[in-house]
């Protein structure tokens, strides 16, 4: 064989040649001369040096699988542009020798897979993928999977691969999910159809549902899109087990299976994959290790912010894990080193890359060519409700903004890092230590515990003024050691006992079932970790997120942030934090200015010293300032989280849409992103600004009765404790006064006559005199009076006319709301009696039962039961439905089908009849 000596080009390729057969060969094909072709050899075979049909060369390499050609390699020398040889390659495919015709694989007369190799670099074009195209590859692929690619291709000719496939997914499901989500999927989806990019970038705010949208995609890909297999990657090991835990709680649309019942998820192991996985997790550097061949437990496979490689890694061919062993790669919570030292094992698979991450610097821009298909901030999150807004909290103390000085000769204590043991010991100089060094190589227990001190003694007076109970709390330590004395402080500053703080670190005794009591136990209010709860890892009750050490990636300050963002139902929350009502924000304390870098964004609620009438009267002429929109949006997405549903839908009915929206629209006003399209081209800046927060102030603006409203609702979930003034006794008799009695009857019916357009039961009783009102219409009318200006009962009411009616109201010791229909119907007229409205039923069914025994209708002491009842709950509800009787007490006898047994085919008649005749 001519080695080349002498001729530097021809060395060039010898070498080029060696290369690639090595790698060749590494995949699985055996590489062979034309003289001594032999297809039995195995299932992939590379047959050197043929000539082609005239006219079209000779190909380096031709491929056969299973006995058939199906594809050629042209091989340059290393350096070579393989896009410029593109045209050789594609020449070779469509020019298969005689031979070879017979037993070829073709698409559309050409062979369908053409690599062009430099030994260095490998170029693969696909003819089954829409407009082929080459892609760089780490590597050829295995024969078994261009086997797999033409079985494919044979048994759906119309969409051949994935990238075919992807392009006629079905409809999306829409029902489980967000918005956000939607979009997310949506935007992944369209990306890997247009195939303009092989990497997608999805920014979704913490606590937004990364995950379960990354789980749906995973479905409807690996369902519709042809993918065979998915790795996904975590960036540390305990996220692992939450992730395979969401895709075993996923249900599938359309049979609600398990996403597991379907198909198989499993961790990485030292050994590889498991051939049956259809979805593999894992961290980043775990599959290093499997690519380099070495064993690796969860013990000792360290988190990305433990281990980051001074330089970036190189990787090599491994048959454990070739590079087509997926089709999409999936970052959870895209991390900083990923893109950076580690990435080139990403590059190592032929497969597309997701990358899901709540704040994308500009490496991760860069690594995903700047294709961010989907993005959704955390102010977003907050107007959606998906997250709450947050507050800051700061502690300065001396030691921990200057450090600190210890004199020579002075005895300490010093710790053995690696066995804890200490002793005590003189230092033999002066020690200085800067805050930087503090509780790493220096700990000051006087700064712990002052900064402690300070967290208790302002938590129930600033923190969380009005609370009574600690809320949930997680501390963030530098280490372990760090983490150990905080633990021990804070059980000493609130004078607790182990149950009620802990240390939930990796080296802690069984972190995960501490994890579990943190998040369900309402004794353990306090945890201290460094990295296990920084990112992915939910705790909805927490509150309080405390920084203890310094964090200076705004990836990261964003994860540990996201902690304390997530919503949890009242009832959830409760149960663990009796003294609160439900969680509408949360608070970050910094004790090491963590959140004075320049990468931390401000809370929604940025001026807290304006009222919430204030910000509706300014909002009403317009002259809201950017920060006072964005807190406006932070108050009215507090207030939702605190309305009841029945409450939340009748602010949109006065609001005319949805007030989400209104607050959606008032977070991207004050969006950079949003400001930056809103003022690109704009000749007056500051016009176009104002124009931008004016129109999205607008629905607030123009309705003064939605103003009016919010300030209602405010007041009616909102009390105040005053523990500041004393009160003095200036009288106290039981006599009712008559004017005041007297303005209370006049406000009422002067409220009836401003609100009867717009409140149900006034409008029926005033107008439509004939219908029934609704016990639904009576609840709505009570709710309105019962708010601030008023503070209306139908007791006040009713005794209020009492006291000015003397003669005309019949005394009630307790009302109802059905006596609201009474207080109507003797307000507007109706009634020249006020009389209690289960009285009059009563007097009314008296009247009934009267007319039907004269008419010769005897009811039997069972039909009696039936109809007594019945007319209790007309008594106290101003009507009653068929739906009633599958209630109580008429379960007792078996609800609606007791009452046809027991009163025929009159039950319905003798329903409508009561409903007639007592309610007029």
């Amino acid at each position: 064989m001519n080695t080349g000596k002498g001729d530097p080009k021809l060395a060039a390729e010898q070498r080029a040649r060696v290369l690639i057969d090595r790698q060749l060969a590494d995949a699985g094909w055996w590489v062979q001369d034309k003289g001594s072709l032999n297809l039995f050899a195995g299932d992939g075979v590379a047959v050197r040096e043929v000539v082609m049909k005239a006219g079209h060369g000779r190909a380096d390499y031709l491929l056969y699988v299973d006995k058939k050609v199906v594809g050629v390699i042209e091989a340059k020398p290393e350096g070579t542009t393989l896009s410029g040889v593109e045209w050789q390659s594609a020449m070779y495919a469509s020019g298969i020798p005689a031979d070879a015709q017979l037993r070829s694989v073709t698409v559309d007369g050409r062979l369908p897979f053409v690599f062009e190799a430099s030994g260095s670099e490998t170029h693969f074009t696909n003819g089954y993928d829409p407009q082929p195209r080459a892609r760089r590859v780490f590597s050829f692929p295995r024969p078994a999977t261009l086997a797999k690619i033409v079985r494919d291709a044979e048994s759906d000719p119309d969409n051949p691969t994935w990238r075919a496939k992807v392009r006629h997914l079905p409809p999306l499901d829409e029902a489980p999910l967000r918005p956000a989500q939607i979009t997310a999927i949506k935007g992944i989806e369209q990306s890997l159809a247009d195939q303009h990019f092989d990497r997608s970038l999805v920014q979704m705010a913490t606590g937004a549902g990364k995950t379960f949208t990354a789980v749906t995609t995973a479905y409807r890909l690996l369902k519709h899109g042809g993918f065979r297999r998915i790795l996904f990657l975590v960036d540390r090991n305990n996220l692992a087990e939450q992730t395979i835990a969401e895709f075993q709680n996923y249900r599938t649309p359309g049979d609600g299976r398990r996403f597991t019942e379907i198909y198989n998820v499993d961790k990485l192991t030292s050994a590889g994959m498991l051939g049956s996985s259809d979805v593999v997790v894992s961290t980043i550097q775990r599959v290093y290790s499997v690519l380099r061949g070495q064993e690796v437990t969860d013990q000792d496979d360290p988190n990305l912010d433990d281990f980051v490689p001074d330089a970036p890694i190189t990787v090599t061919y491994s048959g454990a894990l070739p590079p087509e062993a997926f089709d999409l790669v999936i970052v959870d919570e895209a991390h900083r080193s990923i893109y950076g030292v580690w990435r080139r094992v990403l590059e190592y698979f032929d497969a597309h890359v997701i990358g899901l991450t709540a704040t994308p610097g500009k490496q991760t821009f860069a690594f995903f060519r700047q294709n961010l298909v989907s993005e959704y901030t955390y102010p977003q999150s907050v107007a959606d409700r998906v997250n709450v807004d947050f507050d800051l909290y700061r502690i300065r103390t001396q030691i921990s903004e200057q450090g600190g000085n210890i004199e020579a000769g002075t005895i300490v204590p010093k710790v053995d890092r690696r066995t804890r043991q200490q002793r005590l010991e003189a230092i033999d100089e002066d020690l200085e230590y800067t805050h930087k060094q503090l509780d790493r190589a220096v700990t000051a227990k006087s700064q712990i515990r002052l900064v402690l001190e300070t967290f208790r003694d302002r938590l129930f007076t600033e923190v969380f003024p009005g609370r009574s109970t600690v809320p949930k709390t997680l501390i963030f330590a530098k280490d372990d050691a760090h983490a150990e004395e905080i633990v021990t402080t804070v059980r000493e500053v609130f004078g607790k006992g182990n149950d009620f703080a802990a240390k939930i670190t990796y080296a802690a005794r069984d972190p995960r079932g501490q994890l579990q009591a943190f998040r369900t136990s309402p004794t353990l209010r306090i945890a201290v970790t460094v990295d296990m709860i920084a990112t992915g890892t939910d705790v909805k009750p927490l509150e309080c997120v405390f920084f203890m050490r310094d964090v200076r990636s705004a990836q990261y300050f964003e994860q540990m942030k996201g902690r304390g963002a997530r919503t949890i139902a009242p009832a959830d929350f409760q149960s663990v934090t009796p003294d609160a009502s439900a969680k509408t924000r949360f608070v970050i304390v910094d004790a090491v200015g963590v959140t004075e870098h320049d990468f931390v964004d401000p809370p929604l609620n940025r001026d807290k010293s304006v009222s919430l009438k204030k910000l509706l009267d300014k909002a009403a002429t317009l002259t809201l300032t950017e920060d006072e929109t964005a807190t406006l949006a932070s108050r009215l997405a507090k207030l939702e989280l605190e309305l009841n549903p029945e409450e939340r839908t009748e602010l949109d009915e006065v609001a005319g849409q949805p007030v989400r929206d209104i607050v959606r629209a008032l977070v991207d006003a004050v969006d950079p992103d949003t400001q930056a399209k809103a003022l690109d081209g704009a000749t007056d800046t500051d016009a176009a600004r104002r124009d931008l927060l004016e129109q999205a102030v607008t629905p607030v603006a123009a309705s003064p009765e939605l103003r009016q409203r919010i300030l209602e609702l405010r007041a009616t979930h909102d009390r105040v404790i005053d523990e500041v003034n004393k009160d003095v006794l200036l009288d106290a008799h039981g006599v009712v006064d008559p004017s005041r009695a007297k303005s209370v009857v006049e406000s009422w019916a002067q409220y009836l006559l401003d609100h009867r357009d717009e409140i149900t039961a006034i409008q029926l009783t005033t107008e439509a005199k004939e219908r029934r009102i609704a016990f639904a219409d009576i609840q709505e009318l009570a709710d309105r009076i019962a708010r601030p200006p008023y503070n209306w009962t139908p007791d006040i009411i009713w005794h209020a006319y009492e006291t000015i009616d003397v003669g005309r109201v019949r005394h009630s010791d307790r009302t109802t709301l059905a006596d609201l229909v009474s207080l109507l119907r003797y307000t507007v007229g109706l009634d020249n009696e006020l009389v209690p409205y289960a009285a009059k039923v009563q007097e009314r069914y008296a009247a009934w039962l009267a007319q039907q025994e004269q008419s010769g209708t005897e009811f039997s002491p069972l039909e009696r039961w039936w109809l007594d009842r019945m007319v209790d709950v007309i008594a106290s509800s101003a009507g009653i439905t068929a739906d009633d009787l599958d209630r109580a007490p008429f379960t007792d006898k078996g609800g609606v089908d007791g009452a046809l047994r027991d009163l025929g085919d009159r039950a319905g008649d003798l329903l409508d009849q009561l409903n007639a005749e007592l309610t007029a």
